[in-house]
C-alpha cells in the first residue's frame, strides 16, 4: 500500500508509542563497557519520494523508508558494516540529539532542519567498540537530498523501504565468531547489502515493539566476517 498521508500519520504514531515503552525492548549486546564515550545515532525515518516497488507486507506502507549507510573498510571501529548515521559526542554538542543530528549531517549531508526529533531512547552498551550510544528516533518532516559527504568514513548513504526489511525472505540469524565466543542475532539482506550487529538489533526490537514485524525463520543462519 503507497502510504497516504493518514497512513504516514499512523506509522508515525507507532514509532512514538514504542518510544514511550522503550524500556521495555531496547535490545542490550553482549559483554559490559567500561570507560565508554558517549556516542548517539539517528534512526531517521520518512516517506520516499519516489514509489517502490508494491510488496505483499500490510503492516507499512511500501514508501515508509529509513536511513542508513555503509561506512568505509578502512575505518578502525566497524570498517564496512552497514550503520546508522552516528558518532560520538564532542564538547560543542548541548545533548545526545544534538550529537545524533550533526553526526547525520556531517556524514550524510541532510539538513537537520527537517528532522522532528520523536524520542532519545536509552543507552546502549557497545564493547567493541567502547561507546555508550544513545539510539535518536527521528521522523523526516522535509527530507533532504542524501549522500556519502567523506568517502574515508562513508561508502554510502541509502534509503530502505522499511516493507523490505521486513520481508521475511530477507530476514535471517548473524553468526559471529570471534575470540572465542559465538555471536547470534537478527539480520537483513537487502539486495546483497547484510544489515547485522548493532543497527540490525535495533531495527529488529523496534519493528516487534510497532507491531510491524512479520514472522520469520530464526533458523535459518549465515556467518558474517569482520
Amino acid at each position: 500500500m503507497t502510504g497516504s498521508g493518514e497512513e504516514m500519520r499512523g506509522a508515525r504514531a507507532e514509532l512514538l508509542a514504542a518510544a514511550a515503552r522503550a524500556g521495555e525492548w531496547t535490545p542490550r549486546f553482549p559483554r559490559t563497557v567500561d570507560d565508554a564515550w558517549p556516542a548517539s545515532v539517528l534512526i531517521l525515518f520518512g516517506r520516499l519520494d519516489s514509489i517502490p516497488a508494491r510488496t505483499d507486507h500490510e503492516t507499512v506502507p511500501d514508501d515508509l523508508d529509513v536511513l542508513l549507510q555503509r561506512r568505509a573498510a578502512t575505518l578502525s571501529s566497524h570498517p564496512g558494516q552497514v550503520s546508522f548515521p552516528g558518532g560520538g559526542y564532542e564538547d560543542q554538542d548541548a545533548d545526545a540529539i544534538a550529537t545524533a543530528l550533526r553526526e547525520a549531517q556531517e556524514e550524510t549531508g541532510l539538513d537537520p532542519d527537517g528532522v522532528e526529533v520523536l524520542a532519545a531512547l536509552p543507552e546502549i552498551p557497545l564493547a567493541v567498540s567502547s561507546f555508550l550510544v544513545t539510539p535518536v528516533l527521528g521522523w523526516w518532516r522535509k527530507p533532504s537530498r542524501v549522500a556519502a559527504v567523506d568517502h574515508a568514513e562513508t561508502v554510502e548513504v541509502f534509503r530502505v523501504p522499511v516493507a523490505q526489511l521486513l520481508d521475511p525472505a530477507s530476514r535471517f540469524t548473524s553468526v559471529l565468531r570471534r575470540d572465542g565466543y559465538t555471536y547470534k542475532g537478527p539480520a537483513f539482506d537487502v539486495d546483497g547489502t547484510i544489515v547485522w550487529g548493532f543497527t540490525a538489533g535495533i531495527l529488529d526490537a523496534l519493528f516487534d515493539a510497532t507491531g510491524w514485524a512479520q514472522p520469520w525463520d530464526s533458523a535459518v543462519e549465515r556467518p558474517v566476517v569482520v
